[in-house]
């Protein structure tokens, strides 16, 4: 038997596939009953949408990719390490084999991501709650950052022919590889727009009403 052979999953869906990503909807759950609780009851549908994403953002950056970085540094490794987040990541690691071995350029990303991006998500939901307009400068500073890990990610790979990726498995290319690093895509780039859209709205604002009081 060879090694692929002895790491290979027997299936495309295994149990460890299913708590993982009931693990994901469980953080989405708590996410949007932190906006039930937090959020003014007049909130806008765009701020209760820009909470919940934001507090499951931090979320996923603290317990998935947190323990990510603890199996991944001072000698550790996923695949060889032990326990439920460990077999989590070794599973995700079926479809993206640099999350199995340390690779330093994807625990460099990380180290920002829970060490930065994390923590400032968090701040900005306190501006959210007090319904502080300035978070819309960090709104637009941490949608770059995101946009920025993810195509630090994955554009090395494929510039190199993508040796990592496996997309062989629906499971792995749609859900693990494509829907689970989309998201993180599409909602930052929203989340730019608005908040772009706000500032110069204000800034405009700003401007005409000086010019009134030039006249």
């Amino acid at each position: 038997m060879t090694v692929l052979e002895a790491t290979e999953p027997k299936s495309i869906f295994t149990l460890t596939s299913l708590f993982s990503l009931l693990g994901v909807l469980t953080l989405g759950t708590v996410a949007y009953g932190s906006s039930r609780k937090l959020l003014p009851k007049n909130a806008s549908s765009t701020e209760r949408f820009t909470f919940i994403w934001l507090a499951f953002d931090a979320l996923i950056h603290f317990f998935y990719e947190g323990s990510f970085l603890w199996l991944s540094m001072f000698g550790r490794q996923v695949n060889t390490s032990t326990g439920p987040l460990a077999e989590m990541w070794k599973e995700y690691a079926f479809a993206d084999a640099r999350w199995g071995t340390a690779d330093p350029t994807v625990v460099s990303l990380e180290l920002l991501t829970v060490l930065g991006a994390g923590p400032l998500a968090c701040y900005i939901l306190t501006q959210l709650a007090r319904n502080d307009p300035a978070r819309h400068y960090w709104i637009v500073v941490l949608s770059t950052a995101e946009l920025y890990g993810g195509w630090m990610t994955f554009c090395p790979e494929w510039l190199t022919g993508s040796p990592s990726l496996d997309t062989s498995n629906p499971l792995y290319l749609w859900v693990y590889l494509f829907f689970m690093n989309t998201i993180w895509v599409v909602i930052p780039v929203w989340l730019m727009y608005d908040s772009y859209n706000q500032i110069a709205k204000s800034l405009r604002a700003q401007q005409a009403l000086a010019a009134l009081k030039k006249q």
